[in-house]
């Protein structure tokens, strides 16, 4: 999933999250390899389409009340205020036995995977309290669904409401009678009444749940202003403030508690991904690509900023966060007596958790990659083998200032790191697929959709072998593919 087109009419969209949604596949079968790609027919898109311009609001790009009404009719459009997108270029992944392509917001599309038409757009606010979930969800062996999205808790306060979404079965819950089961299993809360935090992604055990609450906050007062407020986006709402620091909040997942006497703190840093979470001998380890400081790195990648010369380009990353892998570990057990001394007993890491007299926790991590304006970003593991467990191996895609130009593999217990990477050739996230049977945890390929622009057939799917990262495959296509975010692989 991505974006595919970022203007309509003579309309531009401004933000890299603006484009409209376009959903790529390619079907590996017989030993050939077949492209495809459509457009998510969502209303946004559609709408755009029959009026030849920006409908509704995306996250940096304003909509305005079309032109050729008269002036009483844009009067009231201009009141109605903002609607809010379903343009779901971020993600798509299976709920049940369906498949829905999603961004951040409350609406979610159905669509086939295999012809890769557009089915039904699904309102999440009929089923779950929840303002919008994340496009990152999890799911267990079974099939079972967890995700997490801000909501209004106690006194109309903003909080955060962890849901679950059962699997497909025959009778009770089946196909699309999975949303109508679904439920909020437990509710945490928000350091600040009116400012949720802005959530991309978050950790979970076989026991716990981890959500990290960053400094990066929407506030609630301008984003209901934005709905009537001309020219106003989504960007227009964040805001951030390096005092705040970050919060880990912990859940059980089983007695859907939230453990409010574990109040763990760090520093300020963006996060948007979690590589992975799980337990051991009483603690939680949490590994995580954060993005150092308070500074919102959404602002760095409006489209003037990437289309600008190399030059400029790494000026603008220069003044933004600076990216790190890192390891945190959280307690479970915490000694009132034991303050002012490190928790964090496990031999493998530097990683340390003090107790302060006010109760809290304070984290210092182990930075498990690091390097000059280079990101280790996108992150995929051997799901299906290691979430929620001890593993060794993570797969990113290397940001070289914001231009991903590398694919990274990384040893999270040693910091050996190996790199795939070829001139002029820009990879998407790598998608790991294990090898049916396999032993190693590694034992795999990864997919890549690669471009590089000026070349014969500018854009090929990448296949690498994950132990060694090196070269397996490449099916080539004869056309540019715009830049993708996340997918999945479907056997």
């Amino acid at each position: 999933m991505g974006p595919g087109l970022f203007e309509v009419g003579d309309e531009p969209f401004y933000h890299l999250f603006d484009g409209q949604a376009l959903i790529h596949k390619f079907d590996l079968k017989d030993g050939q390899v077949t492209y495809y790609r459509k457009f998510i027919r969502t209303d946004t898109y559609v709408r755009a389409m029959t009026e030849n311009r920006v409908v509704i609001t995306e996250f940096g790009t304003a909509a305005y009340p079309d032109p050729c009404k008269n002036i009483f009719s844009r009067f009231f459009t201009y009141f109605r205020g903002m609607e809010v997108t379903d343009n779901c270029l971020v993600n798509i992944y299976p709920i049940g036995e369906d498949f829905y392509a999603v961004t951040e917001t409350n609406y979610i599309t159905k669509v086939d995977p295999d012809s890769l038409e557009t089915l039904e757009k699904v309102d999440l606010c009929k089923y779950l309290s929840v303002n919008g979930v994340t496009a990152h969800p999890h799911t267990d062996a079974d099939g079972t669904v967890y995700n997490i999205g801000n909501c209004f808790g106690k006194n109309m306060s903003l909080a955060y409401n962890i849901v679950k979404i059962p699997p497909a079965q025959t009778g009770e819950c089946h196909k699309s009678n999975c949303l109508e089961k679904s439920q909020v299993v437990v509710q945490l809360p928000s350091s600040e009444r009116l400012k949720p935090s802005y959530i991309h992604s978050f950790g979970m055990t076989d026991n716990y749940f981890v959500f990290v609450e960053q400094p990066v906050k929407i506030n609630l007062l301008k984003f209901l202003s934005a709905w009537s407020v001309r020219g106003a986006t989504y960007m227009d709402c964040f805001e951030s403030n390096d005092s705040l620091g970050t919060w880990f909040h912990l859940a059980a997942k089983d007695s859907a508690g939230y453990l409010s006497s574990h109040k763990f703190r760090t520093s300020a840093f963006n996060i948007f991904h979690h590589i992975n979470t799980y337990e051991d001998e009483g603690f939680i380890v949490v590994d995580l690509c954060t993005w150092k400081g308070h500074d919102f790195v959404y602002n760095y990648l409006y489209l003037a900023n990437l289309r600008e010369e190399w030059e400029e380009v790494k000026k603008a990353a220069m003044r933004a966060p600076q990216p790190e892998v890192r390891r945190y570990v959280l307690p479970l057990d915490i000694h009132r007596e034991e303050q002012g001394k490190n928790l964090v007993s496990l031999s493998y890491t530097t990683a340390t958790a003090v107790l302060h007299s006010d109760g809290t926790i304070w984290l210092e991590p182990e930075v498990l990659f690091s390097g000059p304006r280079q990101a280790f970003e996108f992150p995929q593991i051997n799901y299906t083998r290691c979430r929620g467990e001890k593993y060794s191996f993570a797969y990113g895609l290397g940001l070289n200032h914001f231009i991903p130009d590398r694919i990274i593999k990384l040893n999270v217990q040693t910091k050996e790191t190996w790199v795939w990477q070829e001139e002029e050739c820009y990879p998407s996230e790598p998608l790991f697929v294990p090898k049916p049977g396999a032993e190693e945890e590694d034992d795999g390929v990864l997919l890549s959709i690669v471009v590089k622009p000026g070349a014969e057939s500018p854009s090929f799917l990448l296949v690498l072998d994950a132990m060694k990262l090196t070269e397996l495959a490449r099916a080539a296509v004869s056309t540019i593919i715009p830049v993708t975010l996340h997918g999945m692989y479907k056997p």
